[in-house]
């Protein structure tokens, strides 16, 4: 399908990480890392580099900064740490692992300001000391046509932040406690749900309480999006991890590892073809550090520049 969608962005920010290692710091409560037997760092940097070039190749515009550093474990998700809206704001957002807050960078907003019409950022950063997280679209999955803010309960959602972003931004605020099979609770709200234009991935079955559960699903329906519920074994496998873009000719797709892709079942598959166009990506390396393609790609909602 063509057409302009505000929850597509044509263009993402990615990082291509030098020193890339799961991060000790952030296994405490994601259940989704894993630590690799040898070092993958040189794995990674080129991983980053092939998706970076499989995104252009598919006409969506990536803007690719290097992290040469060796202190930021997880610099490869950089949708953690700022998220971009329409008309011109930014917002940067607080961390929870202290080796992740270096991953803030002056220089990506600077770039954001000079190649787009940035207004205003708001910086929530400050907050860390209070022990107040909120990190980013990881924290949040937004539908941001119907200016929804969807978030499972976490250490790294705080509730009062949650509601702070959703009234300064414009979002109604859709909290909901979720865990996986094993009762763990989810660490991110974006490795269980995806939000696209006609079509919602959701591991439903995370929502243990059946009201709240049934709210979420209802208000996904309202939006005019058509559920896809994923199984926790979809989950495992990084389904719900994806991001809708568009490409430069007009066209949607949904960008998802070749992981998460493999495990769609045919009917599921059908459901997203028939909206926009599957682009899988082998991030095999990253999805190590327990996040996957969406955490890897910082949308830009913004208007740019003209160049002339």
């Amino acid at each position: 399908m063509t057409g302009f969608s505000a929850q597509a962005p044509a263009a993402v920010v990615m990082i291509r990480p030098h020193h890339f290692r799961p991060n000790p710091q952030t296994a405490i409560d994601n259940a989704f890392q894993s630590e690799p037997e040898t070092d993958v760092s040189r794995q990674a940097r080129t991983t980053v580099t092939k998706a970076a070039e499989r995104l252009r190749d598919a006409g969506v515009e990536v803007v690719l900064f290097d992290d040469r550093t060796s202190s930021h474990p997880d610099s490869v998700f950089p949708n953690n740490w700022f998220s971009t809206h329409a008309g011109g704001r930014v917002a940067v957002y607080p961390m929870r692992a202290a080796n992740r807050r270096g991953e803030r960078r002056s220089d990506v907003i600077e770039f954001l300001k000079r190649a787009y019409r940035v207004q205003e950022v708001i910086d929530y950063s400050g907050l860390e000391p209070d022990e107040l997280f909120l990190e980013g679209t990881g924290a949040m999955v937004l539908d941001h046509v119907a200016r929804i803010a969807y978030a499972a309960r976490s250490a790294r959602a705080d509730p009062f932040l949650l509601e702070r972003f959703c009234t300064t931004f414009g979002y109604e605020p859709m909290l909901f406690d979720a865990a996986d099979q094993h009762g763990t609770p989810i660490y991110h709200t974006n490795v269980m749900m995806c939000v696209a234009t006609d079509f919602a991935l959701i591991g439903s079955a995370a929502i243990a309480d059946e009201r709240r559960r049934a709210a979420v699903l209802q208000r996904l329906a309202d939006g005019g999006h058509e559920l896809i519920d994923l199984s926790f074994e979809q989950l495992n496998a990084f389904a719900g991890n994806a991001i809708e873009l568009r490409s430069r000719d007009g066209s949607r797709l949904l960008a998802m590892s070749t992981t998460a892709e493999r495990a769609l079942t045919a009917a599921q598959r059908s459901v997203i073809e028939s909206s926009c166009r599957i682009l899988p990506l082998e991030v095999g390396p990253i999805e190590l550090a327990g996040g996957s393609v969406r955490c890897m790609l910082a949308g830009i909602h913004l208007d740019p520049r003209p160049t002339d």
